[in-house]
């Protein structure tokens, strides 16, 4: 028996969460008022007792602005006592992304009352408090494809894999085209030597293993790598003790094609496969260099 409240900010992917739950083998329901809740609750406990190999074995609720947030209190914690188990996905992402996301498919945030997108967040953010502190899982959805969200559903509900609410983002890129205004921690990897200057390097990137061999044949590199990971699993559980759900672990290089890309490729597998949090890789401006010649 597995009951899911899928609730967080909207635009921030409650209904492809739904969705991807329902490929899951999820019964899901969007849009419940709160009052039903605790009422579908007592049947799906029933219907359990009576069938337990039966379809609603496992069900998700979508719950969002809609649904009346601020009466929303009540029925969980009536759940919580009546013994009623469950779970709260809880997503998230930052304000500037849900604006650019509302606008972009111009549909009105449900509190902003035909005013600002700005103003009906806040008010949103102010609603969700209670659900927010007491999630079971927090995901920041504001870097994140579809195909990333997707991996840390299957990964915590198909896998049932325990993040402790943080999700990795290790991102490369070139401080030529500035410094990712989002990160969290910045590393300068311009003190190894630069494949740019080698011909047969040059049109390669970190990802190939021409470049990989060639920017990990230095000493420097290994030690940087080893001292950097040591750093980072002791950063985490620190930062999941101080309820922080992302961070964003920029490693820069002049152009963001050739170490950075490496040293982010090889932190990224260093760090994969941990139950503590979620992790995915992006670089930035790995094909920059290329477009720019494109165009002159």
């Amino acid at each position: 028996m597995k009951l899911v409240i899928v609730t967080g900010m909207s635009g921030a992917g409650k209904s492809s969460t739904l969705k991807m739950l329902e490929d899951l083998g999820y019964f899901c329901i969007d849009n419940l008022p709160a009052p039903l809740i605790e009422k579908f609750a007592e049947l799906f406990v029933g219907q359990i007792s009576e069938n337990p190999g039966g379809e609603l074995g496992k069900v998700a609720i979508g719950v969002d602005a809609r649904t009346g947030l601020v009466s929303l209190r009540k029925p969980l914690e009536d759940l919580k006592a009546q013994g009623i188990a469950y779970e709260i996905f809880f997503l998230d992402a930052e304000d500037s992304v849900l604006v650019k996301r509302f606008k972009e498919t111009r549909r009105a945030h449900p509190l902003a009352m035909g005013g600002r997108i700005e103003d009906g967040i806040a008010e949103e953010r102010k609603q969700l408090d209670y659900l927010r502190k007491n999630a079971t899982y927090i995901l920041d959805t504001s870097h994140m494809l579809i195909r990333d969200l997707k991996k840390e559903i299957n990964d915590i509900y198909a896998a049932n894999k325990n993040y402790g609410n943080l999700y990795l983002s290790i991102l490369s890129f070139g401080f030529k085209y500035g410094i990712p205004v989002d990160a969290d921690l910045v590393f300068d990897v311009r003190f190894l030597p630069n494949p740019f200057y080698i011909e047969e390097l040059k049109n390669d990137t970190g990802k190939d293993k021409s470049v990989h061999d060639y920017v990990m044949s230095f000493e420097e590199a290994h030690v940087f790598l080893s001292k950097l990971q040591d750093m980072i699993r002791f950063l985490i559980p620190n930062y999941v003790k101080e309820g922080k759900n992302q961070l964003v672990i920029a490693i820069g290089c002049t152009g963001g094609k050739h170490r950075s890309v490496c040293l982010a490729e090889e932190l990224y597998n260093g760090l994969s496969g941990s139950e503590e949090y979620g992790i995915r890789i992006e670089h930035r401006d790995i094909d920059k260099d290329t477009i720019r010649q494109k165009l002159r």
